[in-house]
């Protein structure tokens, strides 16, 4: 059954994701968040941190970071990590909560840093849902703080297709994967599902997981409206992890927002 939340499906990606992020965008946006949450300094709230793979690059650099999520397995994950990094040295504290980014549960202005990388916020359907996020996330930031998201532009660019074979390799414990995968576009509601089917084989065995997740369609401008609607000011808009001007034919759409100071 497709989702009508953009939260469901990914208690059962859990197991997969880093796997199959390893093979697509692996780790390449992480120096560029790390920059953004060293440069505002104080305390970081990651949306959506999932496994932690952002959240753990960020606070191996001395930053002290909050991870928020909705699904107990991505933090499930993300836990062993944190826990790893928060028994070293020379790296911030790497704290992990479950609750849901459309009402925070922080005190007022409490971090400087608010971050929403890779589509995040696309996972939030309707105009309601992102609208009491915006208003929960100005609410955490403290005066000057920065909100940095990230739109997935390609979202409904996707071609709609049906079982095709995406990735398959070999994981941990001898398992081997293969990533099979449906596209369906509903463009009256702005929506784009994907239906993956991992198949895990291990020896002789077989075992197939089904699940959906579903993003929304968001453009810049739309997005930078809602901001400023929200009472944020947009301070920059980028086209790539290197800082480069934006473009709507950018692979990279990065929005870099701020809570006035009065």
């Amino acid at each position: 059954m497709v989702p009508r939340e953009g939260w469901e499906g990914w208690d059962a990606y859990a197991p997969f994701y880093d796997w199959e992020n390893a093979r697509t965008l692996g780790h390449r946006d992480v120096p560029f968040w790390r920059r953004i949450a060293r440069e505002r300094g104080g305390r970081v709230l990651e949306l959506g941190c999932g496994t932690g793979r952002v959240s753990l690059g960020v606070a191996r650099s001395g930053v002290d970071l909050v991870g928020i999520d909705r699904s107990a397995a991505m933090l499930g994950r993300a836990a062993a990590r944190a826990r790893r990094l928060n028994q070293g040295r020379g790296a911030g504290r790497f704290t992990l909560v479950r609750g849901d980014i459309r009402a925070l549960p922080f005190r007022d202005r409490v971090f400087s840093t608010i971050l929403a990388p890779y589509g995040v916020v696309q996972s939030l359907l309707a105009d309601r849902d992102l609208s009491a996020a915006l208003v929960s996330i100005r609410r955490a930031l403290s005066p000057g703080g920065t909100f940095g998201l990230e739109l997935v532009p390609d979202v409904p660019r996707w071609r709609e297709y049906d079982n095709r074979v995406q990735l398959q390799g070999s994981a941990r414990g001898g398992v081997h994967l293969t990533l099979v995968e449906s596209v369906e576009q509903d463009r009256p509601r702005r929506r784009t599902t994907f239906r993956q089917r991992y198949i895990e084989r291990r020896g002789g065995r077989r075992r197939d997981h089904d699940f959906y997740l579903t993003f929304r369609t968001l453009s810049v401008p739309q997005m930078r409206r809602r901001l400023e609607r929200a009472g944020f000011h947009v301070d920059d808009v980028l086209g790539d992890y290197r800082g480069g001007r934006w473009s709507e034919h950018s692979e990279i759409w990065i929005i870099l927002a701020r809570v006035p100071v009065s």
